[in-house]
């Protein structure tokens, strides 16, 4: 399961003991981390931005994407939050091009039987329906996610399209992500050129970007997927409820034009510490 905290180089502190906010605790903690907020263009009203720390292979980051971009749709002032997506990696030994099924490794790597990792997976993916994500386990194939990561680096304004499209290719359609032409494939139908898109993964582009984002994810103490961080003050881990991420942009805008301290928000839920995710 995932463990949920604060940023690195912060320390939890209850104010006056643990808040209840929606059901969940609050924790304030001071961060000292420096806010990269910036002001919205246009306005002198400053922007949220929110940083999401996840991994394609990560059921739980499929369905707190869902969840997250549920809470942003419905958000009054949705069009002051920015949306930075992190790469994170659960399995980075992942032999790259080895198709194999993800259940038989899990079974392996945990030493039981695939059809107990199956169930394992299959609860996940009773949970996702509810969420309109579609999963069919058996078909999963086990993915070094290093070039995705890459690629969604490049993606630009197509980046939203491309993570939807490497989610459901590699959760949904059996699709092997880390196999280049595959990649070149789902980059197209999200409105990226084929042949640039093919450019890139032949090169190391992007692999700085990823390789950044992974350390400044161990810097943060991030042990697990998805995370959510809103200007690096406020910190959200697992899966939550749509209402939590609610509640983090409502704070989160809050805390943007007042310059409070900041807090982590929630409590455990679902997410990946590697690539079996505990499911």
């Amino acid at each position: 399961m995932f463990s949920s905290g604060c940023c690195a180089t912060t320390s939890v502190e209850a104010d006056g003991g643990p808040e209840r906010a929606l059901g969940r605790c609050v924790f304030e903690c001071s961060v000292t981390i420096e806010s990269n907020a910036i002001a919205q263009p246009g306005t002198d009203l400053p922007a949220v931005v929110i940083e999401v720390w996840s991994d394609i292979a990560c059921p739980w980051c499929y369905v707190g994407k869902r969840r997250f971009a549920s809470a942003l749709a419905e958000f009054p002032e949705h069009e002051r939050v920015s949306v930075i997506w992190r790469s994170y990696q659960l399995a980075p030994d992942t032999p790259v091009g080895a198709r194999r099924s993800q259940l038989e490794l899990v079974g392996q790597r945990r030493g039981v039987p695939v059809e107990e990792a199956r169930e394992l997976y299959q609860h996940v993916a009773r949970v996702a329906a509810e969420d309109g994500v579609t999963m069919d386990v058996d078909a999963i194939i086990a993915a070094n996610t290093f070039d995705a990561h890459r690629l969604l680096h490049l993606a630009g304004e197509h980046r939203d399209e491309l993570l939807e499209g490497l989610f459901r290719g590699y959760f949904t359609e059996g699709k092997a992500i880390d196999d280049r032409a595959v990649l070149v494939e789902i980059a197209a139908g999200a409105g990226l050129d084929p042949d640039e898109t093919a450019a890139a993964l032949d090169g190391d582009a992007g692999a700085d970007l990823v390789r950044a984002d992974i350390e400044t994810a161990r810097q943060l103490q991030v042990s697990g997927v998805p995370f959510f961080v809103a200007d690096r003050r406020l910190a959200v881990s697992g899966a939550q409820p749509v209402e939590i991420f609610t509640e983090l942009l409502r704070r989160a805008l809050e805390h943007a034009d007042s310059a409070e301290s900041g807090a982590a928000l929630g409590q455990e839920a679902e997410g990946c510490t590697d690539d079996s995710c505990a499911v």
